[in-house]
């Protein structure tokens, strides 16, 4: 793992703002930032893993999308596979 990516993830697990992190590990804050920024930029273009899944029978209940970020999509249980399947690809 890069030296950069440890920082980024310990920052995100500690609780601290970007300040207080550089300062306690002795970082150059505009710099940290800089480079935080671009990391989460890539980040967000990542293509999302999926997993097969096999429906059997009839769906009653809402096709329900959630990101790590928090954000959630509901659909209905209706919705054809191939507008689904558009539907992620849009997203990368």
């Amino acid at each position: 793992m890069s030296y950069w990516l440890e920082h980024f993830k310990a920052f995100e697990q500690s609780g601290l703002t970007q300040a207080a992190y550089c300062q306690k590990f002795e970082l150059n804050a505009k710099h940290f930032s800089s480079r935080l920024g671009l990391y989460r930029e890539t980040q967000a273009s990542v293509i999302p893993n999926l997993i097969p899944v096999q429906v059997e029978g009839l769906m009653s209940e809402p096709i329900c999308l959630h990101h790590a970020k928090g954000h959630r999509l509901e659909l209905p249980s209706s919705i054809s596979a191939s507008w689904l399947a558009e539907l992620l690809r849009g997203l990368d």
